[in-house]
């Protein structure tokens, strides 16, 4: 399954105005812990054997960690990383490993990320392109929203003559249940700039992200 996508649903500085970091729920760890308990009956388990009785706070707690990104703040994660620079080529992190959470089944969303820039007076940290990839995908997500997230938050940081993004993810609620097909990918990508524009610095960008990688 292959979906491709560029449109801009939001401008880059909404997008990026809207990182702060969220207030903390509402409900508690117990009340949460309670829920998991409510399900776990609901299954025909009983939570209170010996298996099962920590099991309701190990799944809040994975749950809290599966979705930090609601709480992380984009200038702490930045922490200064962006400086000026006179590069003006093409700047490509790619094979960034995705780890996210479908949020109509909150199954896992496994794959990779491909994020390239071309700057224009500044540049990023390399490691903070992964962390904003990080970020977003921390969340409860669909594939298309999370990498229009990745490409609008550059566009809004750097304000760079282009950006492009691709992932490349498996579903688990596609392998694990409803049509049970394992081994299909979905491909999304965003292209902003440049690399919507210009049909050569595009291919130049699907060219290097198809090469196999020559180190791990």
């Amino acid at each position: 399954m292959t979906l491709s996508i560029s449109p801009v649903l939001n401008s880059a500085d909404q997008v990026v105005s809207s990182l702060s970091t969220q207030q903390q729920p509402k409900v508690t760890e117990a009340e949460m812990m309670q829920a998991v308990r409510t399900l776990l009956i609901g299954l025909g388990e009983n939570p209170d054997r010996e298996g099962l009785k920590d099991t309701p706070k190990r799944v809040v707690k994975a749950l809290q960690f599966l979705t930090k990104g609601y709480h992380e703040s984009l200038d702490e994660l930045l922490n200064g990383a962006v400086f000026t620079e006179s590069a003006d080529e093409m700047v490509l992190v790619r094979d960034i490993d995705i780890f996210s959470s479908c949020e109509h089944h909150i199954l896992p969303v496994i794959g990779r990320a491909h994020v390239a820039y071309i700057p224009n007076g500044k540049v990023i940290g390399l490691s903070k392109i992964a962390r904003i990839c990080e970020m977003y995908a921390r969340r409860l997500q669909v594939q298309e929203r999370l990498t229009l997230q990745i490409a609008d938050a550059l566009q809004g940081l750097l304000k760079p003559k282009g950006v492009a993004v691709v992932i490349e993810a498996t579903h688990m609620c596609m392998v694990m249940r409803g049509v049970q097909k394992p081994g299909s990918w979905t491909v999304t990508s965003a292209m902003r700039g440049i690399f919507s524009e210009d049909a050569r610095t595009r291919e130049e960008f699907m060219s290097l992200i198809r090469h196999n990688a020559n180190f791990h």
